[in-house]
């Protein structure tokens, strides 16, 4: 990912093998299985299954794009299936992984006004505004291809694609600042939100039964932000390090290490297709029943 075409070492080509096979199978196995779930279990739908639809839409989309990204890599940089080709793809790769990183926001934000605001809930949530969020999500992420369609340099005959992208591209502080942000940004409410929802949960729940564990729901949702955390967060410290030293802002002599931890911990992040996977099945097994029973049951 840089400008002087360096290749990507074979070790590194190898982990994205073993990583992207697997993720591209049972990913594509994970949305296949909560369509099933979405078609033949759900009655109805609620704000949870419209935000899991968004994302299962985007997941797919991302899916998609691997088994070329692992084709790139092979290649290096004899890359031949043509520009614009892999501008498309590298736009629906990127887009599309931080507009499910916003669907994840929403949803767990949905379940921290449902469960800690549930009268407020009632006018704040519905299904048309969440398909309404939705859809200003999509609308917003794919702006985000204008940007895709200049990784490599106006102009400029693409070589390598998905890597080796040209020195404007790293000297873009804009593009930056908006992807660390909508990273660091949605974590910070998404811990926020799922602390404060659990908080709630265990505060009723002890009123009704002091001796109680851990309830399965709150296990859950520290899983999904423990996934959320362990998939993204690497990616974005590993860019925001290599941005510096791209930039001369601190000086590091091993830039070829740093490149590859930079696209290993991006192969890495892409694993969260899967464990989203799991959420599917919870959040949309919630959804069956009625959501403004359990707030009520939550505010007594």
């Amino acid at each position: 990912m840089n400008g002087t075409h360096a290749n990507i070492s074979a070790t590194v080509e190898l982990f994205q093998l073993i990583v992207y096979a697997p993720t591209f199978t049972l990913g594509l196995l994970f949305n296949v299985m909560a369509l099933s779930f979405l078609f033949f279990k759900v009655k109805k739908l609620s704000e949870s299954t419209v935000y899991m639809i968004a994302l299962i839409f985007l997941d797919t989309l991302l899916l998609f794009t691997l088994p070329f990204k692992i084709i790139s890599y092979h290649l290096q940089n004899k890359w031949n299936l043509g520009s614009v080709f892999c501008s498309t793809l590298e736009s629906l790769y990127f887009v599309n992984m931080y507009g499910s990183i916003l669907i994840s926001l929403c949803i767990c934000v949905d379940r921290y006004i449902a469960i800690r605001h549930p009268f407020t809930a009632l006018t704040l949530r519905s299904t048309k505004k969440a398909a309404m969020v939705c859809a200003v999500i999509c609308l917003v992420t794919s702006v985000g291809t204008v940007s895709t369609f200049q990784l490599h340099g106006e102009g400029h005959k693409i070589s390598s694609c998905f890597h080796n992208f040209s020195k404007s591209t790293w000297k873009n502080a804009g593009l930056l600042s908006a992807l660390e942000t909508i990273f660091f940004g949605s974590m910070a409410a998404m811990t926020y939100c799922t602390v404060q929802t659990i908080k709630c949960l265990r505060k009723h729940r002890k009123a009704d039964n002091p001796q109680t564990c851990i309830t399965k729901a709150e296990k859950i949702m520290v899983a999904n932000l423990v996934a959320f955390l362990v998939c993204f967060m690497p990616y974005h410290v590993a860019y925001f390090v290599y941005f510096l030293v791209k930039n001369n802002i601190i000086p590091l002599s091993f830039q070829q290490v740093l490149r590859n931890i930079v696209q290993v911990t991006l192969c890495w992040a892409n694993l969260n297709c899967c464990l989203d996977g799991v959420c599917y099945y919870f959040v949309l097994k919630e959804s069956l029943e009625d959501p403004l029973q359990n707030s009520e049951k939550i505010a007594r």
